[in-house]
């Protein structure tokens, strides 16, 4: 406690708050939805969000200290959009026993450390440029935003602007001041939607079914190793630490496995809060950016155990304030992705590849487009290096990021 005592920011607790909101702010309304399309009761969907965030919170404040890393763990969006279409085909009961397989799969794994060897030889361009396209839509989606809310949009760009240029590790945080002040003094926070209210955990009896498990539980596994797990490691690699994946995947399965019969369909590693975490707005010092992660599980606890609660706070703010807020706060880790993906001259064809099928949002065959985007770069990687030898050799991870620094500055 002495040793984050020490490494306490303001701008470390700023950007693990930030990561926190961000975390509910879309994958929470795409659970409302498969809650709402599953006819589930309001007991049960707070059960649902006291379970992931509790989940996410124990996780991410104690591999953050164990390893001094800024680990952010969350619940699998791309799992909850999966359950919107097929919860109302199987009964609660069901769906629980295939998080548990879900889960069980995962662990072995992660305790194997076939995911290790697989990070280890993807190409830093590559996984730079997956990230780059993840994030992507969250820049573009500021510029969307401000059709709907000009002047509360432009606002908040202005003031990340100045902010940057005078004091740029607490831009981030007076955009949201900026913001949460605007909105406050134009009526736009709709206060008769806030409620007091916490979340109570109800325990729903898993049953195994081999429909189940073929329906939900092995397409969770996928969309979390491709679209959760290999994208939130390239942002921990891309950003310098090289914490192993074995004992993140395996803690994270072992969490949900617990927390399933709660509601919980699947804790991974994040990937676009966990940028914010790791980038130098969090602290200049990368080794003191591990309170961001700490501050991100604290505040999961604290939302989490005020369910209903949060899910109002979340209705009565205007969703482009959100948008903004996102965007703004991952300016510098795009930057810094792209930077990345362009070091290394023979690779930039595979890396803008991957930056292209990832960003377009493309899901096909039931995978996504971050799972794409890997396949098509690492196969021009493959193809293009296949035909000369490589001129310039790549630089190890650790140049990458700091090119990504650069960039950021």
């Amino acid at each position: 406690m002495k040793a984050l005592a020490n490494d306490f920011s303001l701008s470390a607790v700023v950007a693990g708050f930030i990561a926190t909101v961000i975390s509910y702010a879309g994958p929470l309304v795409i659970i409302f939805q498969a809650a709402e399309s599953a006819g589930m009761s309001h007991a049960v969907l707070s059960s649902w969000v006291w379970a992931i965030s509790i989940g996410s919170a124990v996780l991410g404040i104690v591999l953050s200290l164990r390893y001094r890393v800024p680990i952010v763990i969350a619940w699998s969006a791309p799992g909850s959009a999966l359950l919107v279409s097929l919860l109302p085909q199987i009964s609660l009961n069901e769906a629980v026993g295939a998080y548990m397989v879900a889960s069980l799969i995962i662990f072995l794994v992660g305790i194997s450390g076939a995911f290790d060897r697989i990070i280890g030889k993807l190409p830093a361009a590559i996984s730079a440029g997956m990230l780059a396209g993840i994030l992507f839509g969250f820049g573009t989606g500021l510029f969307v935003s401000l059709q709907a809310k000009p002047f509360l949009v432009l606002a908040m760009f202005a003031t990340y602007l100045l902010v940057k240029r005078l004091s740029p590790r607490y831009a981030v945080m007076a955009v949201l001041i900026v913001g949460c002040l605007i909105a406050l003094v134009n009526g736009e926070l709709r206060q008769e939607a806030l409620v007091i209210g916490l979340a109570t955990p109800v325990w729903i009896g898993p049953e195994f079914t081999l429909s189940a498990s073929l329906n939900i539980a092995l397409p969770l596994v996928m969309v979390a190793l491709t679209g959760q797990f290999v994208p939130g490691m390239a942002v921990l690699r891309n950003a310098g630490y090289q914490t192993p994946a074995r004992p993140i995947i395996s803690s994270s399965a072992l969490g949900s496995l617990l927390l399933a019969p709660f509601g919980c369909h699947g804790l991974n590693l994040a990937a676009i809060t966990a940028a914010i975490c790791t980038g130098r707005e969090a602290h200049e010092d990368p080794s003191k950016r591990y309170v961001a992660g700490v501050v991100g599980g604290l505040a999961y606890l604290l939302l989490g155990l005020f369910g209903a609660t949060l899910v109002s706070l979340f209705g009565a703010f205007p969703k482009e304030l959100i948008a903004a807020l996102a965007g703004l706060a991952l300016f510098a880790a795009i930057a810094g992705s792209l930077a990345a993906a362009m070091a290394v001259p023979d690779d930039r064809e595979a890396a803008l590849i991957t930056f292209l099928v990832t960003a377009s949002g493309m899901s096909f065959m039931g995978l996504s487009a971050a799972f794409w985007g890997l396949v098509f770069g690492i196969a021009a990687h493959l193809l293009l290096s296949a035909r000369r030898t490589p001129a310039i050799a790549q630089p190890p991870l650790q140049a990458t990021a700091l090119a990504k620094e650069e960039a950021a500055r």
